[in-house]
Parts: C-alpha cells; sequence; structure tokens
C-alpha cells in the first residue's frame, strides 16, 4: 500500500490521515499509537499498531494490533527456502526445518524417523536423496 486512500481502503475507510505514518525502513504503515523501532523492517504492505523492536521484520499483508510485540530474535539474513520436486523446504525457525506440513528439528529430518515418513508419503529412491541432500544443506548453512 503506497498511498494513504489504498491504506484507508484496506481498513474501514474512516482513518483520519494524520493518526498515520509510513516507516522509513520498508514503508509499512503505522498508526500513532504503534511503537516502532527505527531498526526494524516494516514491509510496503504491513500495517502496525502494536510495539515492534530490535531488528524485527514485519512484511507481507501483516497486521500487527491490540497488546501484540514484534521483538528481537530476527532472522539477520532471509532464512532458507528451496523448492524441491514434490515439497518446499524452509528454515522455518531457528533449528528447524520444514517441509511441505511438517515442521521438526534439523537432526530430526537425518534420523529414521523422516526415513519412514518418506516411505509413508511414498518418496521415491531419488527424492530421498534429493531431500537428505537438502537437508545436510539447511544443516551446513541453516540457522
Amino acid at each position: 500500500m503506497k498511498t494513504f486512500d489504498e491504506l484507508n481502503a484496506k481498513l474501514s475507510g474512516n482513518e483520519n490521515k494524520s493518526d498515520w505514518r509510513q516507516h522509513p525502513n520498508g514503508g509499512g504503515w503505522i498508526h500513532k499509537s504503534a511503537q516502532v523501532a527505527s531498526t526494524a523492517f516494516v514491509g510496503p504492505d504491513a500495517i502496525v499498531w502494536g510495539k515492534v523492536s530490535g531488528n524485527a521484520r514485519v512484511y507481507g499483508e501483516a497486521l500487527v494490533y491490540g497488546n501484540a510485540l514484534v521483538y528481537g530474535g530476527a532472522w539477520k539474513r532471509s532464512p532458507l527456502f528451496i523448492i524441491g520436486s514434490r515439497d518446499s523446504l524452509c528454515n522455518a525457525k531457528h533449528g528447524y526445518l520444514q517441509i511441505g506440513c511438517r515442521c521438526e528439528e534439523f537432526r530430526w529430518w537425518l534420523g529414521k524417523e523422516a526415513l519412514k515418513l518418506a516411505k509413508e508419503n511414498n518418496y521415491t529412491t531419488d527424492e530421498i536423496k534429493e531431500y537428505r541432500a537438502y537437508v545436510k544443506l539447511f544443516v551446513a548453512v541453516g540457522k
């Protein structure tokens, strides 16, 4: 949302322009009641009413409001994300890997349970090799 009119249309349509400003780091919209650190990133489609501090990142069509607090622990760089031949893989949170809908610690994905899960979901031998290589990459460079 680049303009106040777009923000107002997204919300109730009854917002006062004087109650809103755009964050200098990302361009997202900040309500006058919100507390947002200058070090935070607030993406262009995000709307914040709550408190955002540290190196937190708010982006996409995120809405932060009420008694919400978003702070610390932010990724210093974008988490690793791979689109595999069957499912996508994402460094969903520190020390965890999500493949498809399943999110487990890195080491879990290298164990017998992950192999059992792959076989239950009819992964081929080649797909298992592919995904184990991805897991090893996440272990090596992920957070």
